[in-house]
């Protein structure tokens, strides 16, 4: 709590500092030099130049009416660091240091400039995050909203300069929270962090000695058990292991097996990191969640529906491999309609890697499924050629051995992923569940469809059942579509505020990560 005072207070006095250095600078209006070191110093940037060029060369910051503007913008972004933002992007510093030194209305012309990129880049950061998350990963296809830096500036000059920043924040419960974790981890950080790491490979309730010690200890520093001497793994011990386990994803039995040491062994800083680059995934996608969705947090290995908050439905899932053209993307899209008895057309990427080969060792392999045309006719194998080109699709009809099991619920969209059913049940049991091609697998979709169903018709299982028992593939669209979105986050709030932590299965994060920290992303309180 104490380095964001300090904060605060350097904010404040950089803005009096600034008002001292403007009131020594000459008016404005008195020669050309103004508009001409703006306009030179914008040309590169037609927005900006735009900007000015229409409005008569007006300034925003470096008037002598500009005060209570350019105090707040250097308030605001002497403060990136509280969001996880790269600082020297915007270098308040730096600005307060160029104020400080301008003596002629060719510095101030320079220094609006300067002002106005470093506004439009915090406001584009603010709102849409710093990174450009494609160019990072692949499997990252989330549509991101940019604010037309016209109004940017136009909102600047024509508001309250405190309400148009308090604008730009993202306003989601959930970055809330995890801005609130972020300064608690970076006090954790600084006074000293979490302790030493828990020798032992695995402990069980019973066991004693100074590897339960190490563990007490840790559990204690960590919050989730009361301060004591006992050095025997015992209830206290057990239930604080089980409280971890719950935040983190792992099977919840109280045993401080392999992955929970893992897991307890991890220290503040990387967690911070996880923080950090979920503030950011937040940005991203800062949209009103309060109407009815489908949340899928892939790391997490679980879907629900949420409303107004609270969550309605609640089912375990499995995601796509660990491998690269497997893995699930991210990404939001409206589920529209489900298919019951769905029969499966195998994606191009399967029939050629998995199929095609066998094949071409035996025609008869594979009998389950039925080699289609064009026109979706089936072909009979006898007339195809295997070891040629293979201009032919293929087909697993409805059955209970289905690939996709007996429902799927789609939300159409050009990565060709989707909800399912699936005759893989034992999957589900596994404590990290990467085993699909990419499509989502729902443990219990008779109950989603169900729940679906419900919104919309008075019987909803007979309704299903009466499709389901029918063996014919039936397609039943949602009266009101449903948003659905594929998220990624190793550290989320839970329902009582509280921040989980799940791994990083695909190394999404630790590849963000490294992203901010080469824009200038710091971790506070780290040394070296």
């Amino acid at each position: 709590m104490e380095l964001f005072v300090r904060r605060k207070l350097s904010a404040s006095a950089l803005g009096l500092s600034l008002a001292m250095a403007l009131s020594a600078l000459p008016a404005l209006g008195q020669s050309n030099a103004f508009p001409q070191a703006l306009a030179t110093a914008a040309s590169e940037e037609s927005v900006i130049a735009d900007w000015y060029r229409e409005t008569g060369y007006q300034t925003l910051w470096t008037g002598p009416q500009d005060g209570e503007r350019r105090a707040a913008l250097l308030k605001a972004i002497s403060r990136a660091s509280d969001h996880g933002l790269p600082q020297a992007r915007y270098d308040a510093e730096a600005l307060a240091a160029a104020f400080r030194a301008a003596e002629t209305e060719g510095d101030r012309g320079r220094l609006e400039v300067a002002m106005t990129r470093a506004y439009l880049a915090w406001a584009r950061d603010l709102t849409s995050g710093a990174l450009d998350p494609a160019s990072v990963d692949k499997g990252i296809l989330r549509e991101i909203d940019v604010i037309d830096p016209r109004i940017l500036l136009s909102r600047m000059a024509q508001g309250d300069p405190e309400a148009v920043l308090g604008w730009l924040q993202p306003t989601s419960t959930a970055y809330l929270q995890l801005m609130k974790a972020k300064i608690g981890l970076e006090a954790q950080i600084a006074a000293g962090g979490w302790g030493t790491t828990v020798p032992a490979a695995a402990l069980a309730p019973g066991d004693s000695g100074p590897d339960v010690v190490s563990l007490r200890d840790r559990l204690i520093r960590m919050g989730y058990l009361q301060a004591t001497a006992t050095a025997v793994y015992d209830r206290q011990v057990e239930a604080a292991v089980l409280a971890f386990q719950l935040n983190h994803g792992i099977t919840p039995d109280g045993v401080a097996g392999e992955s929970t040491i893992v897991e307890l062994n991890r220290g503040p800083e990387e967690r911070l990191k996880s923080v950090i680059v979920a503030m950011e995934r937040e940005r991203w996608m800062d949209f009103d969640r309060s109407a009815k969705h489908i949340w899928v947090n892939l790391p997490d290995f679980r879907a629900k529906i949420i409303d107004e908050g609270r969550v309605i439905f609640d089912t375990r899932v499995v995601i796509g491999k660990d491998v690269p053209d497997q893995r699930s993307p991210e990404f939001s899209d409206d589920m529209e309609h489900m298919v019951i008895n769905p029969s499966w057309g195998v994606p191009r990427s399967i029939i050629v890697k998995e199929y095609l080969p066998l094949l071409r060792q035996n025609p008869n392999a594979v009998g389950h499924l039925q080699i289609i045309d064009g026109r979706g006719r089936v072909v009979p194998r006898g007339s195809v050629d295997f070891s040629g080109s293979f201009p032919y699709g293929m087909r697993q009809p409805p059955s209970d051995d289905n690939a996709l099991g007996l429902v799927k619920f789609m939300f159409p969209n050009p990565h060709n992923i989707y909800l399912h059913d699936t005759p893989s049940k034992s999957l589900f049991d596994k404590e990290i569940r990467a085993y699909s091609h990419g499509c989502i697998r729902v443990a219990d979709p008779f109950d989603l469809a169900h729940e679906l169903l419900s919104w919309q018709v008075d019987n909803a299982e007979a309704e299903f059942e009466a499709a389901l028992e029918s063996g014919k593939e039936t397609t039943v669209k949602l009266k009101e579509t449903l948003p659905v979105h594929l998220v990624y986050f190793t550290a989320y709030p839970g329902p009582k505020g509280q921040i989980t932590y799940r791994r990083d299965i695909y190394g999404r994060d630790a590849a963000l990560w490294e992203a901010l920290s080469a824009a200038g992303v710091e971790l506070a309180g780290v040394q070296g």
